[in-house]
């Protein structure tokens, strides 16, 4: 028990240590959510975008269409 409690105590600097630890996750998560959101927000714009716009051909339908 004592040598988690040593460990935890990082020689002296476990105050820095924990909230640099601390402060990392809460902003890798920010980011993760941050970015999810903004991933979300773009898969709606773009289905918008192809639902709006009229059906393309593709080369090869062209070809045989015309025939």
């Amino acid at each position: 028990m004592e040598q988690i409690t040593h460990f935890l105590d990082m020689g002296g600097y476990a105050t820095f240590v924990w909230s640099s630890y601390a402060l990392t996750a809460i902003v890798m998560v920010g980011l993760a959510m941050t970015s999810l959101r903004g991933l979300r927000e773009r898969q709606r714009l773009l289905q918008q975008l192809e639902a709006a716009r009229p059906a393309r051909r593709r080369r090869g339908e062209q070809a045989t269409n015309a025939q």
